[in-house]
Order: C-alpha cells, then structure tokens, then sequence
C-alpha cells in the first residue's frame, strides 16, 4: 500500500491529476483516511505534537441562552464549543477539499441523485455507546425536520430520503446535487446517540475531548477523550473556554497569558497586538461577511425602494478602512465574493450614492418615522461604530435612521432573527449552494431576510444537478443578481478572521473557513 501511494504522490506531483481532482477520487475510494496528514505535497508535518497541558481559549460571542444542541448553534462561542465534542461525517479543509471523517469514503451515481456514505467502524460516542450507522440516519433525520429549528434544515430540504443500508448510509436526492458532501460538512450535523432526539442537549458525541462542565455565556471546561478514534488530533489534557465578550477585557487576557488565544480580534488593535510580546495575530480572508439585515415581509421593508435607499446610502468602503483597518474587503450586498467557485465577477458593484439613496426613498413614500436599527458590540466586531457611520450617512440622504443599542447576552436568541432590522454575521461557507441554503431559500430556517424569491429558489436547486460549469456559474449568476437587486442584506464588507494566539502555540494553519482554524484549533495545535 505504502509503495502504491508513494508512486500515486509521484504522478500527482507531475501533474497527473490536480489535487482537487485527486482528494475526490481519494475520498470515493476510500482513501484519503490512509493518506494521512503527512502524505499529500506540501503537508509534511514540520515535527511531532507534544502531548499535554491545558488550552485556555477566550472567546467572544458567548451568551447565557448558548445550548449544547448542534442545530441550534448560532453564535461564535456554541460554535467553537461543538466543535471539541462532536464530528461531522465530513470536513472541509483549509485547502477547501473534502476529507472524510465518521464516513470514511463515499460515492455517488451519475447524476449525483444517490449518494452513498460508508460510516467509520469502531467509534465510540463519549458514553461509550458504539456509533452505528442508524445513530448517522437518526441525527440527519433530527436536522430534516422543521420542528428541531435547526440551522442545517435549509440545506437538508433537497434530501427526499435518509436511510441505513449495512455500513452505509444512502442519500437519495429530490434533484441532483454534486455538492452535497460540502453540504453535509455543515457544523451543525454533528452525529450524536440516537440522533440526539432525546437529548439534544447532552453535549455527547465522537470528538477529541469530553464536556466535564458547561456554564453557557460564562465558562466551558472540556477533558481528552481517551478513546478518541483519531489518534493524530487532541494533543491537549484538556481545553478551557472563558467567555470574555467585552473586546478589551479578551484582549488582555491574552496579553496577560490568562489565555492562550482569543477569537475575533478587535482590526482596530490588531496591528497594536501584533507588535505585544508574545502575541501573534492570525488573520486569514475568506467567506465571512459582516451584515445589517432587514426582513422583507415586515414594513417599512416590505418595500423594495426603501431597502435600496438604504443599500445606496452605507458608504462601503469607508467600513473598510474604519471598523476593519484594512482586514477585509468592499461587500456588495450579497453573501458571495471571490473566495467562492463560480463567483460572478460581472456583477456590478454598489456604490455609495447619496443621490440614488434620496432618489429611492422618497419613492419608497416612507412616511419619515424613524427607522430603527438594532446592534449590540457583539453583532460583529466595531458593529456599533458601523451603525454610527451608517447612521451618519443615511441622515444626509434624508434617511431618518436611528439606532437602538442592546445588550450582548440574549441578541442572538431575542434580536438576531426575530427583529426586522439588525446587525449580523455570517462565517460563510464552502461552497455558493450551502450559503444559499442555509439563509437565502424561502424554506431555509436561518433565513434572516426573510426573502422569498421562486425565481431564486428554482434556479439555487436547479444549479445543484447541472453538470456543465459554465451554465451552472449562469445560474448562480442569474440567482445572485436577483438577490442584489430585491434581497433584505446590506452587505457592506468581507471580514478577514483575525485571531490572538500565544507563541507557545505551534501547528497553526491559516484556516479560511471560519475563525479558529474553522474552530480546530484544539484539535491540531499543540504546546511547543
């Protein structure tokens, strides 16, 4: 076998096969479980992990009404929290490939209808329950189903039927899907017991390291998981989370080595922290895209002239240069940029335009009662600064907006999906059909625009089966461009993912997924 991949490397190396190209057929057959990490070109490890200690993590995003239960993970921290306990039957790497995991190969027909998931032997769930592939069904059916709320559902409702057959498990499609393993990356499809139908909550699954206490929007302390099916990850004893909202409060603690490494990193004082002793900052571009969202159901933005009032009146690259200092890049009101296949790059660019801004507001016959926008510090970093320029010049458009400014702890849960207008975030994903998914088709739960568009929906779920990359990039054209010209999202930047880390910290991998290493990094780092 050794011999056998060694010779497979050689024929990559000399352009045989690109290195997407060859992770898929590696994940169809089955053998990207045996690659290893050290295998594939430019991944050799550069020493070995040292086993041992105590990682301490300060985390922004946190709140007192953050729950175990996957599906309902909607903020930084439950995000972060999930990922130390459980696995999803697929990752999605820093390189954007797929790499099994609690599947270890999979396959589909033809037409990508039929996709076939063969589950991992030998696992154990943190109860010491052996995982089967009917726990695997269990859990897929619990996010297919509207009454969990689960923020998967929207990328679930393409699947006609889930079922066990012998090892596998087998995906039958209402239309075809070649993405669908990206899909089923999703972070809140961790397998648990039973599906976690029981007890979404318990907080058990297959990952590196054990719930030993759980005090939400206050502190976390997770243990090694001895039985861990993947010897190569979990390096730590164990891993600590300390909820620290407050961005000058985490930042000091990391400074202090209180921690060892803090998410969200204020891009106001990340150049400052670059230069602490001790300290790195990591930061990373990708998907992640800060937002002011606005329902489209709920007056005054029912009304789509309003909506573009408000779009032409955000001064984009002003929040650049002032709430990112530069991490990040000019958003266009739409999820997707050029970190994404089949971006479009011929989509016009919004630009600041007070003119067009005053032009589609008096349109609109908007009464002129104020226009409230709620934001909290922890909507994104520099979200209430944000809203203040936003403010600033929206008022001379004439656009009486003002802001209402709330607590961190329950906006989430009482602000982020309910109100009709507010500040919000999104991590991204991999791939255009799971972004759209999750928060833009009109049957996704996490639909914060509450934007319903057949158009749109019609040509998302046609895309998935088309074949032809140039006619499905049309497609996700066409779709984009109706959302940029009637969807509910202001978006007005791309963040970078800016992380503090200690020096002690070695086998950092700039991860563009989400935050954290895409929330690994207890899992791949270790203590020098």
């Amino acid at each position: 076998m050794k011999d056998d991949l060694a010779r497979l490397i050689d024929w990559i190396d000399a352009g045989g096969m690109s290195r997407r190209g060859f992770l898929g057929r590696a994940s169809a057959f089955g053998l990207a479980a045996a690659l290893g990490s050290a295998v594939l070109p430019g991944q050799a490890r550069a020493e070995e992990p040292k086993k041992g200690g105590i990682l301490k993590i300060g985390l922004g995003g946190g709140e007192s009404t953050d729950a175990l239960d996957p599906g309902l993970a909607d903020g930084p921290a439950a995000f972060n929290v999930n990922r130390q306990w459980g696995d999803c039957i697929i990752d999605v790497s820093a390189e954007k490939e797929l790499q099994p995991r609690l599947a270890e190969s999979f396959d589909s027909n033809e037409d990508s209808t039929v996709w076939t998931f063969k589950i991992r032997k030998g696992v154990k769930f943190h109860d010491g329950s052996e995982m089967t592939v009917d726990d695997v069904v269990a859990t897929f059916k619990r996010h297919s189903d509207e009454n969990a709320k689960s923020g998967a559902y929207g990328i679930m409702q393409g699947i006609k039927e889930i079922s066990g057959d012998g090892e596998n498990v087998v995906f039958t499609l209402s239309t075809p899907n070649a993405d669908l393993p990206y899909l089923l990356a999703d972070y809140h499809l961790i397998v648990q017991p039973k599906g976690g139908v029981d007890n979404p909550n318990a907080g058990i699954g297959t990952g590196p390291y054990k719930v030993k206490s759980a005090e939400p929007g206050v502190r976390y302390v997770f243990e090694k998981n001895a039985d861990d099916w993947d010897a190569t990850r979990g390096h730590y004893d164990g891993v600590e989370f300390l909820i620290i909202n407050d961005t000058t409060a985490r930042t000091a603690a990391l400074q202090s080595g209180q921690v060892h490494a803090i998410n969200r990193v204020d891009p106001k004082v990340a150049k400052l922290l670059s230069r602490a002793p001790g300290v790195q900052v990591k930061s990373v571009a990708g998907p992640g895209h800060y937002v002011f969202i606005m329902h489209c159901d709920k007056a005054p933005f029912d009304n789509n002239d309003l909506r573009l009032a408000l779009k032409y009146a955000i001064n984009r690259q002003e929040l650049v240069d002032k709430i990112l200092d530069g991490f990040g890049s000019v958003g266009n009101d739409v999820p997707i940029n050029s970190s994404y296949p089949l971006f479009d790059e011929a989509l016009p660019q919004r630009e600041f335009s007070l003119e067009k801004a005053a032009e589609h507001y008096k349109k609109s016959g908007h009464d002129g009662s104020p226009i409230e926008l709620i934001v909290a510090d922890g909507a994104f970093p520099g979200a209430v600064d944000a809203a203040a320029l936003f403010q600033a010049s929206a008022t001379q458009a004439g656009i009486p907006l003002v802001i209402k400014r709330v607590p961190d702890d329950g906006y989430w849960s009482d602000v982020w999906n309910v109100k009709p207008f507010c500040a919000s975030y999104w991590g991204g994903r991999p791939v255009q059909d799971q972004m759209y998914s999750t928060a833009y088709l009109s049957t996704a739960d996490w639909n914060d625009t509450k934007f319903k568009n057949a158009e749109f929906d019609e040509l998302i779920l046609a895309a998935r089966g088309e074949t032809d990359e140039a006619k499905r990039k049309e497609m996700y054209a066409k779709a984009t461009t109706i959302l940029w010209e009637t969807g509910g999202v202001i978006c007005p930047m791309f963040n970078d993912f800016v992380d503090g880390v200690s020096e002690t910290i070695v086998g950092w991998v700039d991860d563009p997924n989400l935050e954290l290493m895409n929330g690994f990094i207890s899992s791949k780092t270790w203590f020098a």
